[in-house]
């Protein structure tokens, strides 16, 4: 199990990067939530096996179509309460 959370910049709001990450995560199993922030970036808590972890981070490197992803920070982290949009993985 990993637990991270990525904060992606760039033109990511308004262009469905949220909702498109939302659902790459939940189609991999991950657990977690996405939000836009204030400033334009978008963040996620993403919690799962590491692989598919890993699977997301690389797509939000590209993310949807419309997206013009500048950078993806990623900082492994222990699971904890956030507040966001909730990620429930799919049975």
């Amino acid at each position: 199990m990993r637990t991270v959370t990525i904060t992606v910049s760039g033109r990511v709001q308004g262009v469905g990067f949220r909702y498109a990450l939302q659902h790459e995560a939940t189609r991999r199993g991950i657990a977690g939530w996405v939000r836009n922030l204030r400033d334009g970036r978008v963040e996620a808590r993403l919690a799962g096996d590491a692989d598919a972890v890993e699977d997301v981070i690389a797509w939000a490197h590209e993310g949807p179509p419309a997206a013009a992803v500048d950078d993806v920070d990623v900082l492994d982290e222990a699971a904890g309460d956030a507040t966001g949009f909730e990620i429930r993985p799919t049975v």
